[in-house]
């Protein structure tokens, strides 16, 4: 059942500690903005954090705590003020089970989410426009195995839902629904023919136009298991895929798409090293942008930036993002060192990214501009001197604000289930 969350005496003692850890983390160049006291979230669902624009101006986004609670949130821009319910209290203590989020066109709010790699995808939807406090029932959009992620679209066009994750074949599967509760069985989408192998894991991102295309970034597989993990685009209009120059190579009908018929964004054995992914977005255009990490070395992480001219992709280096983040334990081998501090476009004018990266001994978040296409970049401090860790930022899609809108994850991380970190944001 949904609950109201609230917090208990008995949580009281653990809720000012993480208080006073937020307020001995923070030394910031803009005001921050405690929306949870106790979140996280992995960069594999989208959108994670949505602006929507009504009766109130506010912007809703969804995390786990490190209790393991499913929890969707918001934060008014007039007021400042903070609301937070769960969804599911008992959902595992894991950053990769967070909710994705879905605005409907009567700006309901439809959230879909997943456990780590368990079963099933779910969905479920508010009973009124612009509120979290009360949910219809459970939906049930896909019965798999070993199912993670979540990334919704609406076509206003075709009137009809997407949802895509990643199945129990480790591949981008995705299903289709005219109502939002009656779904299609599920498809592979993207499936490299001549790697079989159940531990190859494309993973993917999405983004739309909302009417009639989706577009899609994605790599061979995990950068922990490909030595050349490169990325792959490719998108979608009226039941056929296209690469970015409008060639056809795939039907809804005849799926899944290998990756040798899609466009190769960054080459990893020409560029460098191998990559991961972490964002598409449109310009004003209509045309992708993507913005991902190279890591020539598991201690060296490069921000990159893919741009489509309309003639060809355009691949620059943003700045040298650092090492991984985790605080791995002293003695210990770090178990994700592709975990870079994190990157993500503004999706109204991608020509901003947010970004974390290694300054002295933490991670500092900074906003990163371009005027020239990526060839060159200025950047912005955010956080500074900071004494604990500042990492996966974001900006909210559908903000498209003067003022600087970013969220970001604050405290102590050594592992996607072990970590004690809030969630934060600047207005201003």
């Amino acid at each position: 059942m949904l609950t109201y969350y609230s917090i208990s005496k008995r949580h009281f003692f653990t809720t000012y500690i993480l208080i006073l850890v937020v307020q001995y983390c923070s030394n910031l160049i803009s005001d921050e903005l405690i929306i949870s006291k106790s979140g996280a979230y992995c960069w594999f669902q989208d959108p994670r954090a949505v602006y929507l624009e009504g009766k109130f101006k506010r912007t809703y986004l969804g995390w786990v705590t490190s209790k393991g609670e499913l929890q969707i949130g918001y934060i008014d821009h007039n007021t400042k003020e903070t609301k937070t319910h769960t969804l599911k209290k008992f959902w595992d203590i894991d950053d990769h089970n967070v909710p994705s989020i879905l605005v409907l066109p009567n700006k309901t709010l439809m959230v879909f989410y997943t456990k780590h790699n368990k079963d099933n995808i779910y969905a479920c939807k508010a009973l009124s426009s612009e509120d979290i406090t009360v949910w219809g029932e459970e939906i049930i959009v896909a019965k798999m195995p070993k199912v993670t992620y979540s990334h919704p679209v609406y076509l206003s066009e075709e009137k009809r839902f997407y949802v895509f994750w990643r199945g129990e074949s480790w591949k981008p599967t995705f299903s289709t629904s005219q109502d939002g509760v009656s779904w299609s069985e599920p498809k592979i989408l993207f499936q490299d023919t001549g790697k079989e192998s159940g531990d190859i894991r494309p993973y993917l991102k999405v983004v739309s136009n909302n009417k009639d295309e989706i577009h899609f970034a994605f790599t061979d597989g995990h950068p922990r298991n490909e030595e050349f993990n490169s990325i792959y685009y490719a998108y979608y209009r009226k039941g056929k895929f296209y690469t970015a120059n409008g060639v056809e190579i795939g039907d809804s009908e005849a799926l899944p798409i290998p990756h040798s018929k899609c466009d190769v964004v960054y080459d990893a054995k020409k560029g460098g090293g191998r990559a991961w992914v972490w964002d598409i977005a449109l310009d004003r255009d209509g045309k992708p942008v993507i913005a991902f990490a190279r890591m020539p070395s598991e201690t060296k992480h490069y921000y990159c930036y893919g741009r489509w001219t309309g003639e060809k992709w355009e691949v620059s280096t943003i700045t040298f993002a650092g090492k991984w983040f985790p605080q791995t334990p002293e003695g210990t081998k770090e178990p994700e060192p592709h975990y870079s501090g994190g990157i993500s476009l503004n999706h109204y004018n991608p020509d901003e990214v947010a970004l974390s990266r290694e300054v002295g001994n933490t991670f500092e978040i900074e906003l990163w501009k371009t005027v020239d296409k990526g060839k060159s970049w200025q950047s912005h401090p955010i956080t500074k001197n900071s004494k604990c860790l500042n990492v996966r930022p974001l900006i909210p899609w559908g903000y498209k604000g003067e003022k600087k809108h970013i969220i970001w994850m604050k405290g102590e991380y050594n592992h996607y289930t072990r970590f004690n970190t809030s969630i934060v944001c600047t207005l201003n």
